[in-house]
């Protein structure tokens, strides 16, 4: 039995230096559609061709190539927390909210390889 059930949601978080071309690239080469772009918060999405899998582009002066976050998507963010960490499970710091967008939490496996839990707030 698993302590969470994430739901049929992940997203591929890449950090990139210029997130609006990222996403353009990501249409132009891969025929992905643009989800939006989260200005404020630095942050732009891509719809996959494969139904509930997005690519979250974050944007950053100097990326990390080839680190790639797995974001599974949750539907109350506070007790998926709080049942990974009774569990044992590490996290970088309780869940960080951006108003009526998203509340997410980094975590780690055993191997140290960081996750990401999210919690739509835009109601969608």
């Amino acid at each position: 039995m698993s302590v969470i059930s994430p739901d049929a949601t992940i997203t591929l978080a890449l950090s990139v230096r210029d997130r609006h071309a990222a996403a353009q690239w990501y249409s132009d080469m891969l025929g992905f559609a643009l989800v939006y772009h989260a200005d404020d918060a630095g942050w732009s999405e891509v719809a996959t061709n494969t139904p509930g899998v997005t690519i979250g582009f974050g944007e950053q002066s100097e990326p990390t190539p080839g680190n790639s976050v797995p974001v599974f998507g949750v539907a109350d963010i506070e007790a998926a927390h709080t049942a990974l960490v009774a569990a044992g499970v590490r996290f970088d710091a309780p869940p960080e909210t951006i108003p009526d967008m998203v509340s997410t939490a980094t975590f780690y496996d055993p191997d140290g390889n960081a996750l990401m839990l999210a919690q739509d707030l835009t109601g969608g």
